[in-house]
């Protein structure tokens, strides 16, 4: 069953945009697609629930429902690191816990994209990041790239980051995140010859 690993650079970079965009595409070639958020942090009450929106955009792009504990097995309140967010919370995440949840999810799926909160070493404990989690999941990763100043750095460590971890990128992707930046196509053309020699990793095409 294929699955993929969204993470980016940073947070609000896109990443919830780009793996609906990746769970549509999915959704051409397999029947039962699902989007995965295991931690996500920050919510507001929509029709009377206490709701986070990427995880409704996630199900909004989704082709089949399923547990809420499993697509979204961590739930917390305030919009801070997960590890902060946790601990107001009273509630501990352990990483085989959210891969207990991903392997029940994908026995209902056929193509899963699980979204990684903030950056790819963003603390999901004293003790685990989101890298140990991509690591523990072993899926192919894709990287979100948040065009603005700053974001070539952002995007060389975070690769180093994931090969580091023994993963693949398997692709990356450029959001355009701030509209004054500039010389942006110089930093994308730059990241392409980068993340290709180093990685491999080609700018995939999502829409």
């Amino acid at each position: 069953m294929p699955g993929l690993f969204v993470t980016g650079t940073d947070t609000g970079v896109g990443k919830t945009l780009i793996s609906a965009a990746l769970l549509h595409a999915l959704a051409a070639h397999y029947p039962r697609v699902v989007g995965m958020k295991p931690v996500a942090a920050g919510t507001e009450l929509v029709n009377g629930v206490q709701a986070n929106d990427d995880v409704l955009a996630l199900r909004a792009a989704s082709t089949v429902q399923v547990d809420p504990a499993l697509d979204n097995p961590v739930l917390l309140p305030d919009p801070v690191s997960p590890h902060i967010a946790a601990r107001r919370a009273g509630v501990q995440i352990t990483v085989a816990q959210l891969v207990g949840a991903y392997q029940a999810l994908r026995l209902q799926a056929d193509a899963v994209v699980v979204e990684g909160a903030g950056g790819f070493l963003v603390p999901l404990s004293d003790t685990e990041t989101g890298a140990d989690l991509a690591r523990a999941l072993a899926l192919p990763v894709v990287l979100v790239v948040g065009l603005r100043l700053g974001c070539l750095n952002h995007a060389l460590l975070t690769a180093q980051a994931i090969a580091a971890s023994g993963l693949t990128l398997v692709g990356w992707v450029a959001n355009h995140v701030d509209a004054s930046m500039l010389a942006q196509a110089d930093n994308i053309a730059y990241l392409q010859h980068q993340l290709a020699t180093r990685y491999g990793s080609r700018a995939l095409d999502v829409r």
